[in-house]
């Protein structure tokens, strides 16, 4: 496993102590996650979308991630073309400072940049798929029916290298002015998650809930 490698464009300019350098710490945002900001220009105008992803952390030197969309989709037709960016962030507590100029937020974030290759061949493509609905829920792509050849061709697959990347995170406490340790302002630390609730069936469906869809709402924190 390869440390990042800051390059002009991952290279912090501000707050360098939260730069992380080693590449779990990519690995442990991106598996974290569940969607990405992926930013594109498009007809000459930035274009900044959600999407789903998966990740394959064997695939070529340092991993891939892949992306999907319709083969319509302006994003999707933009972007081998070019130069992308795509975020992941996690927003783990809102930190209350004793002075408004020092509010700020605990987050992990991670930041990549590459000209994703569009994926023709089509198991790899099918593997693709599959890393995303297996990074959504584990287990998933074993118990449903995986697309037939319709579906794949309307449907594109991107796979983004991991080599060029940043993380940055913030944890801990406010950071007060000596000068306002005695101001009578409660300080602190809000945390967040994200927490799933019990898994609702659908209506036209009369089967159990399965095993890995409830494994999947344990690990999110759900009640059952």
């Amino acid at each position: 496993m390869t440390a990042l490698q800051p390059t002009a464009r991952t290279s912090l300019r501000r707050s360098k102590e939260r730069a992380a350098t080693d590449r779990q710490a990519l690995h442990d945002v991106l598996l974290d996650g569940m969607f990405c900001h992926l930013g594109v220009i498009v007809d000459n105008d930035p274009l900044v979308l959600p999407t789903a992803y998966g990740v394959d952390l064997d695939r070529g030197p340092d991993g891939e991630m892949y992306l999907h969309g319709s083969v319509a989709a302006r994003s999707v037709v933009a972007a081998p073309l070019q130069t992308v960016c795509a975020t992941v962030t996690h927003t783990d507590g809102l930190v209350l400072a004793r002075s408004a100029f020092h509010h700020s937020v605990n987050y992990r974030s991670a930041v990549i940049f590459g000209m994703p290759r569009l994926v023709t061949d089509p198991e790899e493509k099918l593997h693709g798929l599959n890393r995303i609905v297996e990074h959504l829920v584990p287990g998933r792509s074993l118990e449903v029916r995986p697309p037939n050849r319709k579906e794949l061709a309307q449907t594109s697959v991107l796979a983004l290298s991991l080599t060029e990347a940043s993380v940055k995170t913030r944890s801990g406490p406010a950071n007060d002015e000596e000068r306002d340790l005695d101001l009578p302002y409660w300080t602190g630390v809000l945390p967040l998650r994200v927490v799933a609730a019990e898994p609702d069936t659908n209506p036209d469906c009369d089967l159990p809930v399965p095993a890995h869809v409830r494994t999947r709402a344990k690990l999110l924190g759900a009640q059952s």
